[in-house]
């Protein structure tokens, strides 16, 4: 299904906004501040969904991010239940090459990225029992973010109320799962403050997948005075211990689903995590309708971890152990304009990044799961450099027309401390710049149409630079064995609401090529190796909120994703195979109910197409439905509020894989999910 065979759904979705009947209900308008300045959705010619606080906090589990992120079309996550492998996370295919952590995809926490210079993410530290509310850009963003935006993810966290307060949450089920958080917030004089301690337990549903977790997230305003504030964001993750069960071959699964992976028992596979962040952001009007924004962070990260790497495996170094220390800092500055371009409404914004990593890395022999000698020593650094404007025009009072551009500079670098193999000290420059134009027409009070042409360029990490040559100590090999991909993407859209905005839509359709996309081509232990390849996307994207009655919502996402490789030159074979990793059709349904009384109750299910689990296409992971259900009573009494819950997660025991390993050594691609399991618990405020 190709971009032109979609153009009727727009066709037929904007004559139903034209005739719908003008609102009587006037409702709190949505905006957003992922375009880099606060505006109404209905102005952004782009597809954005928004995620509010009760559907990231209330009745839910809290172990991954994708609780929520379930609901927003366009956007696939695996690995909720592996905390050494990490949360993995793709929108619009961007970010599913990865067999752990993120790529491809920019977070960003209270203004201060979560994306290292060289382009990794990662959302271990980020807790979410103080998240106020989640922004989701969905499709190519360099020109406004840089590398590694083929989708942005924007995280705000709660600021304190009014009326100061003290809250209590605890929460347990199953498979060991606790989790006990204090949080406590504010407004005394002129500064706000919430600050919010977390410390996560959590035995797993498989063999050696027990996590232990502590989080402090902090945030503090200070207005200086009407025109200005001052935000300082500190956050401290100490995760001493996470296992890694591993990938297990479908016999493995039809024997024991609960079984971790021989190799990782042995190897003791898992990791440890330390990390501090710091976060100034300084905000001040310049005369009317002017502002500024400047600032600037830092990231200390203590990184430690055994990989089921080992010699059983031909001309493989057994070197299984990794550690770094990670300094990770930088800034910016943005200003924002208002002013009139040919007698028009206009608006420019301008800015600079500045991101620096530097990485003090080693790896180490795996002796039987105990850390042996030295093996590879090097600092890694990368050090990204981005100036981009961008200027929102008013060409009437209905059409809005929006062009942007960036220019990027990123140099990734090794210095080689480890001489047995010889000096392999190297670097590496990119330089691209990053277009984007959009226009978004006020079809009517209640629709807006939108289209734009995007782009992004995604660097390779340092990880994906390693040559297989090099790192199986067969020859020396080189340090870049693959460039940076560019995607180019066009795409239609159209939202709004109608029946007295009890119905809210949001359509989108794209179509997309990924020149030298990095590609997963095979993984040996539990190490990954990339090249290039180019691809071809296109894709449909439809989400929906009905309330039909006071208290109720019906909440529904759909996303239909064609994904394949155009050409690949080292494997020709699999040209025109569909990318791995990635459903062809997703599905989503919420449906959740409060009373007047307190009484809340939701009910979800997630239905994911099968997927193919390698590049030729030959290994395919079922489709599966999963389906939870939650329910509460919030009781106010007086100045408490206490709110107990209860919930069980895949009501119907079904058996499925939580994550799949591209391309993975041995058949060893699966990770089972849990069957039916229950968790509850309370929450107890108290108002000062």
């Amino acid at each position: 299904m190709k971009l032109a065979r979609w153009t009727g759904v727009v066709v037929l979705t904007t004559a139903l906004g034209a005739v719908a009947e003008e609102s009587s209900i006037v409702e709190e308008e949505i905006t957003v501040i992922s375009t880099r300045v606060e505006e109404s959705i209905k102005l952004i010619p782009s597809a954005i969904s928004v995620i509010e606080k009760n559907d990231i906090q209330r009745g839910r589990q809290q172990l991954g991010l994708d609780e929520s992120l379930n609901r927003v079309p366009g956007v696939f996550s695996q690995n909720r239940y592996n905390f050494a492998q990490d949360l993995r996370i793709s929108i619009r295919g961007f970010g599913a090459r990865a067999n752990f952590g993120i790529r491809g995809v920019k977070i960003y926490a209270d203004g201060i990225p979560s994306t290292t210079a060289d382009g990794q993410s990662g959302v271990d530290d980020i807790n979410l029992g103080s998240i106020e509310r989640v922004e989701v850009t969905r499709g190519p963003n360099s020109s406004l973010y840089g590398a590694s935006s083929g989708g942005v993810i924007n995280l705000i966290s709660e600021s304190g109320p009014d009326t100061p307060f003290v809250q209590a949450s605890v929460t347990g089920g199953e498979d060991g799962h606790r989790n006990l958080q204090l949080k406590a917030g504010g407004q005394w004089n002129d500064v706000n403050y919430m600050i919010n301690v977390a410390e996560l337990g959590y035995d797993g549903y498989r063999d050696h997948a027990r996590v232990e977790s502590t989080q402090m997230n902090s945030k503090i305003r200070w207005d200086i005075n009407d025109r200005s504030d001052l935000t300082v964001i500190f956050n401290y993750v100490d995760s001493p211990l996470a296992e890694d069960a591993g990938g297990v071959t479908t016999a493995q699964i039809a024997e024991d689903p609960r079984q971790a992976q021989p190799r990782n028992l042995s190897s003791n596979a898992g990791e440890e995590v330390e990390q501090q962040k710091l976060g100034l952001v300084y905000s001040r009007e310049i005369g009317d309708g002017h502002s500024m924004t400047v600032r600037n962070y830092y990231v200390w990260r203590d990184f430690f971890t055994f990989l089921p790497i080992g010699s059983h495996i031909p001309f493989v170094a057994d070197d299984g152990v990794t550690e770094y220390e990670r300094f990770f800092y930088g800034g910016g500055m943005q200003f924002n304009f208002n002013t009139e371009l040919f007698g028009l409404p206009n608006q420019v914004i301008v800015g600079v990044d500045i991101d620096l990593q530097e990485d003090d890395r080693q790896r180490y022999i795996n002796d039987a799961g105990m850390q042996g000698a030295l093996s590879f020593d090097q600092i890694e650094e990368a050090e990204a450099f981005g100036v981009f404007i961008r200027n929102e025009i008013d060409l009437s009072d209905t059409l809005r027309l929006v062009v942007g551009a960036r220019f990027d500079q990123i140099e990734l670098s090794v210095d080689d401390n480890y001489l047995v193999n010889d000096d392999q000290s190297s670097s590496l420059d990119f330089e691209e710049l990053s277009p984007t134009v959009g226009l978004v027409w006020q079809a009517a009070s209640n629709m807006s149409v939108y289209a734009n042409y995007g782009s992004s360029f995604e660097t390779p990490t340092f990880t994906e630079l390693a040559n297989p040559s090099r790192n199986l100590n067969v020859g020396l090999g080189g340090f870049a064995n693959v460039t940076a991909q560019i995607a180019q993407s066009v795409e239609l859209g159209i939202r709004g609401e109608y029946w007295d905005e009890r119905v809210q839509y949001d359509v989108a359709i794209y179509t997309m090529q990924v020149d030298d996309e990095i590609t997963s081509i095979s993984n040996i232990g539990n190490r990954s190796f990339f090249e290039n390849a180019d691809t071809d996307r296109s894709g449909m994207e439809i989400s929906a909120t009905v309330t039909p009655l006071e208290g109720l919502r019906v909440t529904m996402a759909y996303t239909y994703s064609d994904f394949e490789f155009d050409s690949f030159p080292t494997s020709s074979q699999f040209s025109g195979n569909q990318l791995p990793g990635l459903p062809e059709n997703q599905a989503y349904l919420e449906v959740a109910y409060e009373h007047p009384s307190g009484i809340f109750a939701s009910a979800d299910v997630l239905f994911v197409d099968e997927l193919y689990a390698n590049n030729a296409n030959s290994v395919v992971n079922d489709s599966s439905t999963v389906s939870n259900i939650r329910f509460g009573h919030v009781f106010e009494l007086d100045r408490w509020v206490i709110t107990p819950f209860i919930a069980v997660n895949n009501v119907t025991n079904t058996e499925y894989n939580s994550n799949v390993r591209i391309n993975g050594f041995g058949g060893r691609l699966f990770e089972p999910a849990p069957r039916r399991n229950w968790y509850g618990g309370f929450t107890i405020d108290f108002g000062i």
